[in-house]
């Protein structure tokens, strides 16, 4: 073994230790407690990591199969591959394997963003390491790597995102190949086929660099042959991989989940001195500023460490080495070229700065949907972030070494630690508390203070066991996470597709029609629980749903001390009977509310705005907006009236010549009280 390969070993471990603690140091261990999935389960963050443990609890159950990650009891009866879900493939095809010698209860998460941050160190070690010959520098300029505040913002939020480490990888393959005069390294190729396997949106950060590096080598050498062979066996391997974990599975290749257009989550021309991320601030320093839309997924802060750091390198590159940037940008035009057309897409056809959207660059829309695969587009600048970390810090050993003082780099990168660190910690002190005092929460959809559903409620423990199959017949934009975990832990399939990131949503919309026809003709499944969040689905099934024995209700679920708010309609076919404090069993004299409808002219289902443009300024706040329902038909008439908080309001007309809808007039000067109220027909 030469020296260099025993250094590079010797860096790596290091790293790998630094990254190890500094995990340690902001979570605890309680995630590596492979039994301990309250963080999980309640939602760390926000509602993600229930869709990423919900995909594994349900591959879980699912037998074994190529491809591999695929099961039936998710988006059933189509099924999905978990690879959908943000599930991390790659481990969840490895412990899927090893199931029947786990525990009953059993997370990986933890486990995979330990590794994800050691293999941060190791790899932040040996990149730095090529720009000096201090173990100890490279392991200070290690730290801003391992304490990024872009793998933090990911880490146990969207956990798959944390795999930092392969843009890491992929920058010591180019910076060594550069040197070296060489393309080709096993190490970049297993980077490039395993991204897939981790989240798709690394494959085209890794290979970004991978074509850098290639194509430099093709320019310099005039060789195109042997690095064209090598760049097509990667994405050949890279394609395999693909299919094994069943990235190309057919009921992923829709539309459907992928929410805003591409534009939407882009990066923000502030994001890099911008200490904002979603409900986290960064900064002890700087202020947070405006963003728009969905900026904050393009979440780029640098840290004020790096910041001054790379103004320090900046100011002295044009100051100093003004003859020699022209050379390393001739060098290095692939990788400005890639890094330019990264920054690009990041910042998307939408630019924004600040709070203001400054222009929309036309594009076609069938570019659009093609960019809308990797919508999320602010995340495509890693590996320019990296860089500047990378410029930053190496640009500063190149300097004290300039200035030749000894122990200078390590002096100026022990100050950017500090700085750094510093600047951080608000972010790190919030990161440290919350997963470590993350505690299972009691919560219950019908009489908890939280929509989330974390254990079986009252009305779910009733029907355990009862029913094989989770029906959502609309989109559960609420509960779905919740319910998804409800229906894996009951062994149970689901038909909802919201915690499905890409499914046919043809084929979704059609099964949703189908399952409504099928309570409508009289053919409702008896072992089938049917769920859904919006009442004019629920009102249009619940007369059919009755008659054929299923126990029809709304589950509510209460906001504060008095306030109560429907939260999931239920049918529930063959029980007897139900009865709860905040569960309305459905009859003749089930409240209805005022459709949630609004536009240009109606808000909160009240016809009230811009009433001039139509003419109809004397019906300014009389006329309300109800989903035409059988119900809703049945009793909203003239003659009879609305009662509400003691008060009465008579009905003067209905008018239903608008499909789908009922307009009533009423007897009233204001009938905006009626908003969001249940409300009793007399």
């Amino acid at each position: 073994m030469t020296p260099n390969n025993k250094r590079n070993i010797r860096l790596f471990l290091l790293g790998a230790l630094l990254g190890l603690a500094a995990f340690l140091c902001l979570y605890g261990v309680s995630a590596l407690d492979v039994t301990n999935d309250t963080f999980l389960r309640g939602g760390y963050i926000e509602q993600d990591v229930q869709q990423h443990y919900a995909g594994w609890l349900f591959y879980r159950q699912s037998p074994i199969s190529l491809p591999l990650c695929e099961t039936d009891h998710l988006n059933w009866p189509d099924g999905t591959s978990i690879a959908f879900t943000d599930s991390i493939p790659l481990f969840a095809a490895f412990f899927r394997l090893l199931s029947p010698l786990l525990s009953e209860t059993f997370q990986y998460f933890g486990l995979y963003t330990a590794l994800c941050f050691a293999l941060q160190g190791g790899f932040a070690a040996l990149l730095v390491g090529l720009f000096t010959r201090s173990d100890l520098a490279a392991l200070l300029g290690a730290v801003p790597f391992v304490f990024s505040p872009i793998l933090l913002e990911r880490a146990f939020r969207h956990t798959s995102l944390a795999a930092h480490f392969l843009i890491l990888a992929a920058l010591y393959y180019y910076v060594s190949g550069m040197r070296q005069n060489r393309f080709a390294f096993k190490g970049l190729f297993a980077v490039n086929a395993l991204a897939i396997a981790i989240h798709p949106y690394f494959v085209p950060m890794t290979y970004a660099i991978t074509f850098a590096l290639v194509a430099g080598y093709s320019w310099r050498n005039r060789r195109l042959l042997r690095p064209a062979a090598f760049l097509a066996a990667n994405l050949a391997a890279t394609a395999c991989v693909c299919w094994l974990f069943g990235v190309f599975s057919s009921t992923g290749s829709g539309a459907g989940g992928a929410g805003n257009e591409y534009g939407y989550f882009s990066m923000n021309l502030n994001a890099l001195w911008n200490p904002t991320s979603r409900g986290v601030v960064w900064s002890l320093f700087l202020p947070v500023q405006n963003q728009t839309g969905g900026n904050y997924d393009g979440f780029n802060y640098l840290g004020l460490g790096v910041l001054l750091g790379a103004a320090v390198v900046a100011v002295w590159g044009l100051w100093v080495l003004r003859a020699r940037l022209l050379t390393l940008a001739r060098r290095h035009g692939w990788l400005l070229f890639v890094c330019a057309c990264l920054t690009a897409f990041a910042v998307s056809h939408v630019v924004t700065a600040n709070g203001a959207t400054l222009f929309r660059i036309p594009l076609p829309q069938a570019l659009v949907e093609l960019a809308t695969t990797l919508r999320s587009s602010g995340r495509l600048f890693w590996p320019v972030y990296y860089l500047i970390m990378l410029a930053a810090v190496a640009g500063l050993m190149r300097l004290c070494g300039a200035l030749r003082f000894k122990h200078a780099g390590v002096a100026a990168l022990a100050c950017l630690c500090v700085v750094q660190l510093v600047d951080l910690s608000p972010a790190l002190a919030q990161k440290a508390a919350s997963l470590r005092e993350y505690s299972p929460i009691e919560t219950d959809l019908v009489t908890g203070t939280t929509p989330a559903l974390s254990t079986t409620t009252d009305f779910f423990e009733t029907v355990s066991g009862r029913y094989d199959t989770l029906i959502a017949l609309d989109p559960l934009t609420q509960t779905g996470m919740e319910l998804a975990l409800y229906a894996a832990d009951e062994g149970m399939n689901s038909t909802d597709t919201s915690v499905v990131a890409r499914y046919d949503e043809a084929a979704a919309e059609a099964r949703r029609t189908g399952f409504i026809n099928e309570v409508l003709s009289g053919e409702m499944r008896s072992d089938c629980l049917y769920v859904t969040e919006r009442p004019e689905t629920f009102l249009q099934l619940a007369d059919a749903a009755t008659e054929q024995g299923a126990w029809c209700g709304a589950l509510y679920a209460r906001e504060g001390e008095s306030k109560s708010e429907p939260a999931l309609y239920v049918i529930a076919p063959g029980l007897d009977g139900y009865s709860h404090e905040l569960a309305v069993t459905y009859s003749e004299d089930f409240p209805l509310r005022i459709a949630d409808y609004s536009d240009d002219y109606w808000f909160d289902g009240v016809l009230s705005l811009n009433l001039a443009d139509i003419g109809r300024e004397a019906d300014e706040n009389k006329v309300v907006l109800f989903y035409d329902t059988p119900l809703a038909r049945c009793r909203l008439t003239p003659g009879a009236a609305i009662l509400c908080a003691g008060q009465r309001y008579p009905i003067l007309d209905v008018d239903d010549s608008d499909e789908g809808w009922l307009m009533v007039t009423l007897d009233t000067a204001d009938a905006r009280p009626l908003a969001g109220k249940d409300l009793v027909i007399q």
